[in-house]
Parts: structure tokens; sequence; C-alpha cells
């Protein structure tokens, strides 16, 4: 769906019959995997290193085609909405738009988002009522597939970062500008597009550094040159442990730069496609989610939401969820093994992890703060669907518990059919969520019902 160039339409809202809580155990060992027709809000799972299954080296095969099963996307079905928990309420914030993907509120609480099937950033208005919002306007366009959005400096900021493809560029704002004020400036060019292209940004609170995020050109780097082990040693001097190389090279990972561009290095490798990235509240912790590989099976390799630690080194292509070594490269890395990060919150493979976002407001039950969002796009390479949803990952006390539930769901209709894949997620000035949905171009908002 092309949004106009115009107004683009705004529903009005519609509070959706609340779903029956699942008050049930969280979900552990093989009950903590299975398809969308388990999914409901405040279903529960914990998946752990120990309970994921042994790969089949014959999906594993490098050169094989990826088995598709992409689904059949439909429109919403007269007056459907999304499920959420009971207490909460869904309304459509905005529709016709073109593929919207990230979403950032600036400090004045402004919505930006990525319209990254038109080469826009679009502005909505802040609104002190947390009223539907009016047209938005055109902060900037001509951007190849425009993702990621960060506000420089943090606080006060006097430019907007944004992440396409194939660079990183930012523009002059004062806050409350629609539009930007002039030209894109150029900081990092010329970045590799093949295959995954959603480049994230961060900004650290300090304003020292920013970071961005580049996913691998393949699967699993299988054909990679061989280097010998006083090459890699010279190698990873420069780009990190476990940075990958050749057609790899600069990929697979996340990249910190100074707010001109001047230095940009490595700063955590072994992440094959870290989609989304946050800032933690009150820390100064990056996450970020991953995008795991493909070829090994159904349940695997897990998705994730993770911190990421300057250094870090997180598997790919040779490892994954720590020391599991992926049998397209046996024997190749026995260095690597013990130096692997396991991620902080297993997610059920292949659902496909875009954004995350912390709630740091109180409008959601005081449970809710500090916990993180994250949108699964849903599987496209498996026979029974997953992800299609938004979940809840539980924290405590700052740290995350593994455990992480259903929040959003309902968006499959049948083995065949969807009608929406969550995409962007953000939290407005009042405390609402706001999830994007990139294939019916729709933005929905998330707020407690107050009967």
């Amino acid at each position: 769906m092309r949004a106009s160039t115009s107004l683009i339409s705004l529903v009005p809202l519609a509070l959706v019959s609340m779903a029956s809580a699942h008050a049930e155990e969280v979900r552990t060992g093989a009950n903590a995997f299975g398809t969308w027709e388990g999914d409901a809000p405040g279903v529960s799972r914990h998946i752990r290193p120990a309970d994921l299954p042994a790969p089949t080296l014959t999906e594993n095969d490098p050169e094989a085609p990826d088995f598709e099963n992409a689904p059949k996307v439909v429109e919403a079905p007269q007056g459907k909405l999304p499920d959420v928990p009971p207490g909460f309420a869904v309304q459509v914030f905005a529709t016709g738009l073109d593929k919207p993907r990230v979403i950032r509120i600036a400090p004045n609480g402004d919505i930006f988002l990525a319209e990254s099937g038109s080469g826009r950033v679009l502005v909505f208005a802040a609104d002190s009522a947390g009223n539907l919002p009016t047209s938005p306007g055109v902060f900037a366009e001509g951007l190849e597939k425009p993702f990621g959005i960060a506000f420089y400096p943090p606080a006060e900021p006097r430019y907007v970062y944004v992440a396409a493809a194939n660079q990183v560029v930012r523009f002059p704002y004062k806050a409350g500008d629609r539009k930007a004020s002039g030209p894109a400036e150029v900081i990092i060019p010329d970045i590799p597009t093949k295959r995954h292209w959603t480049r994230d940004l961060a900004a650290s609170p300090d304003g020292q550094r920013l970071f961005v995020s580049i996913g691998s050109s393949s699967n699993v780097a299988a054909g990679m040159p061989q280097k010998s082990p006083e090459e890699i040693k010279a190698f990873e001097k420069t780009h990190g442990v476990g940075a990958a190389w050749g057609d790899e090279e600069g990929r697979a990972v996340v990249r910190v730069f100074d707010p001109e561009g001047e230095t940009v290095r490595n700063f955590a490798t072994g992440l094959r496609n870290c989609s989304g990235m946050a800032i933690q509240p009150g820390t100064n912790t990056l996450w970020c989610t991953g995008n795991e590989r493909d070829h090994l099976g159904p349940n695997l390799v897990p998705d994730f939401l993770t911190s990421v630690q300057e250094h870090g080194f997180y598997g790919w292509p040779w490892y994954y969820t720590g020391g599991h070594e992926d049998p397209a490269h046996a024997g190749g890395r026995p260095d690597l093994k013990d130096k692997v990060i396991v991620p902080d919150v297993l997610i059920q493979a292949h659902s496909s992890t875009l954004q995350l976002v912390f709630y740091d407001k109180d409008a959601f039950p005081a449970e809710y703060r500090g916990d993180a969002f994250a949108t699964l796009h849903g599987s496209w390479n498996r026979e029974e669907r997953t992800g299609y949803k938004v979940i809840r990952a539980r924290l405590k006390d700052g740290k995350p518990t593994g455990v992480y539930e259903d929040f959003m769901t309902g968006f499959v209709l049948d083995k065949e059919r969807v009608w929406g894949r969550p995409a962007g997620i953000a939290v407005t000035h009042h405390g609402a969520l706001l999830v994007s949905d990139d294939v019916n171009g729709t933005i929905f908002r998330v707020s407690r019902h107050e009967r």
C-alpha cells in the first residue's frame, strides 16, 4: 500500500475486545517451541541453550536454496484489531503508509517514522492530549530504504541522523522541525547493500558516540577465502575478535563512530543481523535484536535480544548461542568456542526480530516499567509459522530473566494468510506503545484501557 503524498488517512479509535488472560507457568524445554497457533497475550516462554536440538546437516547446506513459505498478505478483516492483554486497548493511529518501519520519539514528543518503501522520513507532531495525529510532515526524502533514526545530542538535538541502506547521513534539526532545514550531510558513505539492508542507529546518552548496525551479506559466510592463523590474528587486531572477512568485511557487526564520522570501528562482532538497537534507560548499555541463520532446522538458530558488550563476539558465522559450532564451519575456528557471548533472551528461531524498546513511562501497570518490548516480523522459511507478534521481555532489577511473553498477537489468520507484520516500536511521551505494520502500512497505538 503506497502512501499518498498529501493526507494519510486516520482511523478513529476502536477498542479491542480484550483477550483472555493466560495465567500459566512459563513454557520451558520442548514446550517453549511452537507455532502461531499457540500464541496469545500472556503466553510466556524461556528458551535456554540446553533446550536447543541438534542441527540437521542436510538442512545446513549453505548452497541450498532457502525453503520459502512466504505468507499471503491480506487486508485486515472488518473490525479486526490485534489481541492484547486484558486492561489494554488498541487503536489505529495512522494508515496508508509505504512500508513503515522504525519509529523514534524526539525529545519534544514528535514522532519520527522511517517510511522505508518511499525513501522518506515522516514526522507526526506531538499532541499534548495524546489525540490522533494530524497529517505528517516530510522531514526528508530521496533516501535509499531509510531505517535507523537517532537524535544528537540525545537531550537537546541539533541533528537527526538517518541510516539508509547505503550510508549514514545527518540533517540539521531544532525542536519542532517538521522538515529538515538543510541538505543531508554524509557521515558514513558506501555501506554495502547486499542481502541485509536494515541499518539501525543509537546514540550514547553522553553524546560522545553513535552506533550503526550492519547485517551480513550471506547466511553463514560459506564463501570466505582461507586465511592462515597469522593472517587471522593480524586481521582481528584491527577488526575485532571473530570478525569475518572477504565479502563479509565490515558486515555482521555493530560499528561505533564519532558524531562527525571521522573514526569508525567495529564495536561488537558476530551479530548476523542486528536489525534493532536501543539504549537501556538509566544506563549506557546498548541492546540489539538478532536475526539468526537458516538451514539448521525449524527450531534453530534462536533469534534473540541481547545487551551488546564492547569488543564482544556473538558467534556468527562459526558458532551460535555460545559454543554451538555451525556445521558449515566445522573445525574452522576452535579458538573462538570459549569466546562466544550467549545472548540474554533467546527467541524462537525464524521469528525475525526487528525492533526493541524499553518501557520507561508510568501509563502501563508498574510491573511493565523497565521491561523491553520487541517486534517479531514473522517467519518466511518455516513450514509452521512463528512470530507475527509483539513480545515483552521480562527484566528484574534491570537484568534480563530470559523469559518473554506474548503481548500483541492475532495477525495470522490461518496457515497461509496474515494481515500484519509488526516492524517498528516506540513509547510515546504519554506512555502509549506505537507499533508499525509494514505490509498493510499501518501504525497501531496500544494504551491502558480505563473502564
